[in-house]
């Protein structure tokens, strides 16, 4: 098993610079925002700075009840808005998604050991979302774990450049994928 999770740590491109940025590829994304919180809690309850947004749902199914979380202060942001069952437009939250982009920013700022983005979908893959957020810190070579889906692994390889690093989603290829982060982090 430890061998898949680091077989899985190399897909970046072996011509360019690893970047210390990860993504969990998933098709179905029903315990992929469990396991990455799971692992940011983890982390820091063994004393890692974790700082970023972790996807949670509150109080029930659906959108209405999905929640952007701060790691730092456990603050929530709606990532949906309620716009009526005959609406037919976006219904993200553009409000919810820039008050959480906070937390990003801060994790930089603070020099977090990890910084956790909830996704790269079709918002970062089109610049928005938390984009800005996510190049500033692969521009300062900060680690960084997101989620991405298969519809979007072609962007988020684009937006990395090659470099980015695709992950299962398994806590053994998270665990190995970041001891290896720590160490070149550490060396540096």
């Amino acid at each position: 098993m430890i061998e898949d999770a680091e077989s899985a740590t190399s897909s970046a491109s072996p011509m360019a610079a690893p970047l210390p940025a990860a993504a969990i590829v998933h098709t179905h994304h029903d315990s992929v925002d469990e396991l990455l919180a799971e692992f940011a809690y983890g982390l820091r309850e063994r004393g890692w700075k974790v700082g970023g947004i972790v996807q949670q749902q509150s109080g029930g199914t659906g959108k209405e009840h999905t929640l952007l979380v701060d790691l730092d202060s456990g603050a929530t942001f709606p990532l949906f808005q309620r716009l009526g069952s005959g609406s037919t437009s976006c219904s993200l939250d553009s409000g919810g998604i820039a008050a959480a982009s906070g937390a990003l920013r801060r994790a930089l700022q603070e020099g977090a050991d990890l910084s956790i983005a909830n996704r790269f979908g079709a918002l970062e893959a089109a610049g928005g979302g938390f984009a800005a957020e996510m190049l500033a810190l692969m521009s300062e070579n900060r680690p960084l774990l997101t989620v991405v889906a298969d519809s979007y692994l072609l962007d988020w390889r684009w937006f990395t450049g090659g470099c980015g690093t695709e992950l299962p989603a398994s806590l053994p290829a998270l665990e190995a994928w970041f001891a290896g982060v720590a160490g070149r982090q550490r060396e540096s």
